[in-house]
């Protein structure tokens, strides 16, 4: 009896994927931003006032993410998708961001969690992305909501935490929230 292959996908199956196709495992930090109120803020000024108001919050953004070692993975429109090789720089960057947009009239909301994910092709994927953007939905505004697992990761850096409590984020589990705070002065 032979073997039919029925094109490229069977083919993949059956012979198995080029060790260059296999996505990475990575130890990552995501974080994700969002303007808060952007729909309204868009109709309140018009399109062409707020593409260059979008334009400054870009930039804004961009310079953050260069100066913290971060990765623009995605923009999702009004907000960033970002990688960070560690948790500090991610809570670093989102408060810098956050403090540079509000110079320009926006605030943003910033969700970060650190987990395993998979890169490929320029991409991260996987559970910890899509607990960051859980995360990141329940921030309020000006605020940078973190996971326990960053908390427990940037321990001895100085940075505070207010404990928002244990939230259910939907099929990914229960988890400790935190908001970051500066680091204590003095």
């Amino acid at each position: 009896m032979e073997l039919q292959r029925a094109g490229p996908v069977a083919k993949g199956r059956l012979a198995g994927l080029s060790a260059g196709a296999q996505p990475e495992r990575v130890l990552v930090t995501i974080m994700f931003t969002d303007i808060v109120g952007s729909t309204e803020r868009a109709v309140e000024l018009g399109d062409g006032a707020w593409h260059r108001l979008l334009g400054q919050h870009n930039a804004l953004v961009r310079r953050r993410l260069a100066e913290h070692r971060g990765e623009e993975i995605n923009t999702t429109g009004d907000g960033f998708v970002a990688a960070f090789d560690g948790p500090g720089r991610a809570i670093h960057a989102a408060r810098a961001i956050r403090e540079d947009v509000l110079e320009v009239g926006l605030e943003i909301r910033a969700g970060i969690h650190t987990g395993e994910g998979e890169r490929h092709d320029g991409q991260i994927s996987g559970i910890a992305v899509h607990l960051a953007a859980r995360v990141a939905a329940l921030a309020g505004p000006s605020e940078v909501l973190v996971s326990g697992t960053v908390r427990d990761l940037v321990a001895g850096s100085g940075l505070r935490f207010e404990d928002r409590g244990v939230t259910a984020l939907g099929d990914l589990g229960v988890w400790r929230l935190f908001v970051a705070r500066p680091p204590a002065t003095g």
